[in-house]
C-alpha cells in the first residue's frame, strides 16, 4: 500500500506538471497549480517518510525492542473506530516477510506475539485487536514466503476463522489471500477441505478468501472459487433448522450475500447457472442470499440473467 500511495502521488505530480506545460498562465492567474504541486510533493514525501519510519521500527523490533513498533501500530490503528488501518497492517506484514531470510526466529517470535499466541482474550474495536490483526495477516504473508511455517499458519488461520470478532475474521481472509497469491494450489487444497469439513465460521473464511477480484484473473483460482461457493451453498442448504437462527450461520449467510456475485462477475455463465440452481431449491435463506447478490451493482450489466433470476425468486 505504501508503494501504491507513492505511485499515486507521483501520478498527481506528473499530471500537474503537464498542466504547467499546457496552461502556463494558470500559475500567474491563480497560483492554484503551484499550491497543488506543493501539496502533491508533500504527499509523496509523507509516504516515503512513513515507509522509512515503519521500516526502522520493524528492524528495531527484530533486533531486541518491539515496544516502539507496538506503540506505533496502536497509535495508527484507527481503533476504536469504524475501520481499522488495513493498509498499515498489510505494510507491516510485508516488511516482516522481507526480513524472514535475515531474522527467521525473531520474525516468528514477533508475529506469534502479535497474533496472540497465548490465546488471551482481546477486546473488539481496540488497538489490542489491531495488533492481533497485524500478527494474523503477517503469518499469512510470511508463510507465503517461507514454506516451513505454512502448516502452522494454516492451523492458526483455521483457529482464528472461528473468532467472535469480525475484524479478526477479516484478517484471516486477508492472510489466506496472501497465501493464494504465492502458493495457490496448496492453499486451494486447504480451503476446499475446510469448506467441506469446517464449521460455519470456517466455511465463511473460505468463501471470503476467494471472493477477491484480483485473484480471479487466474483460471485455476477462479474455478476453485466457484467450487468453494458451491460446496458452502450446498452445506448451507442442508443445515438443520435449529441451526438457522444461530449467529454463526447468520454470519455465513451475510457473507454469501455478496461473495457469489463477485465470482459471477468473473465467470458469468457458470456463476448464473449456480445461482439459478440455488433458486430452484426453494430455501428461504438461500433465496435471501440470492436477492442480496442481485442488489450488487457489479451484476447490473448482466440484464437478461438478473431479470431471469429475479423472476425465479418472485
Amino acid at each position: 500500500m505504501v508503494a501504491k500511495c507513492i505511485y499515486q502521488a507521483v501520478q498527481v505530480v506528473v499530471e500537474l506538471l503537464e498542466d504547467v506545460v499546457v496552461y502556463p498562465s494558470t500559475i500567474e492567474k491563480t497560483g492554484i497549480t503551484t499550491k497543488r504541486r506543493h501539496f502533491s510533493c508533500s504527499l509523496l514525501q509523507g509516504c516515503v517518510d512513513m515507509h522509512d519510519t515503519l521500516l526502522s521500527l520493524v528492524e528495531r523490533a527484530l533486533t531486541g525492542n518491539s515496544r516502539p513498533l507496538e506503540f506505533y501500530l496502536r497509535d495508527h490503528s484507527r481503533l476504536p473506530g469504524p475501520r481499522a488501518n488495513l493498509e498499515l497492517a498489510n505494510d507491516v506484514s510485508s516488511l516482516l516477510a522481507s526480513f524472514v531470510p535475515k531474522y527467521p526466529e525473531n520474525v516468528h517470535t514477533l508475529i506469534n506475539q502479535f497474533a496472540n499466541g497465548d490465546r488471551k482474550m482481546v477486546s473488539s474495536n481496540t488497538p489490542d485487536e489491531f495488533i492481533m490483526l497485524c500478527g494474523i495477516i503477517a503469518f499469512g504473508t510470511c508463510a507465503a514466503a517461507y514454506s516451513p511455517w505454512r502448516e502452522e499458519s494454516f492451523e492458526m488461520l483455521e483457529h482464528y476463522a472461528c473468532s467472535a470478532h469480525w475484524r479478526v475474521r477479516e484478517g484471516v481472509a486477508i492472510a489466506y489471500q496472501h497465501l493464494l497469491t504465492t502458493v495457490p494450489y496448496e492453499t486451494i487444497d486447504r480451503l476446499v477441505n475446510l469448506a467441506t469439513t469446517g464449521n460455519y465460521l470456517q466455511q465463511r473464511a473460505t468463501i471470503a478468501a476467494v471472493a477477491e477480484p484480483p485473484l480471479l484473473y487466474d483460471p485455476d483460482l477462479l474455478a476453485a472459487a466457484l467450487k468453494i461457493q458451491r460446496i458452502v451453498l450446498e452445506r448451507f442448504r442442508d443445515a438443520p433448522k435449529f441451526d438457522r437462527k444461530t449467529e454463526d450461520l447468520r454470519t455465513l449467510r451475510r457473507t454469501l450475500g455478496y461473495t457469489i456475485s463477485v465470482i459471477t462477475v468473473a465467470l458469468p455463465e457458470q456463476g448464473f447457472a449456480l445461482m439459478r440452481e440455488c433458486a430452484s431449491w426453494n430455501d428461504a435463506d438461500i433465496t435471501w442470499v440470492l436477492r442480496e447478490n442481485l442488489k450488487k451493482k457489479r451484476l447490473a450489466k448482466f440484464v437478461e440473467d438478473t431479470e431471469a433470476l429475479s423472476k425465479m425468486l418472485a
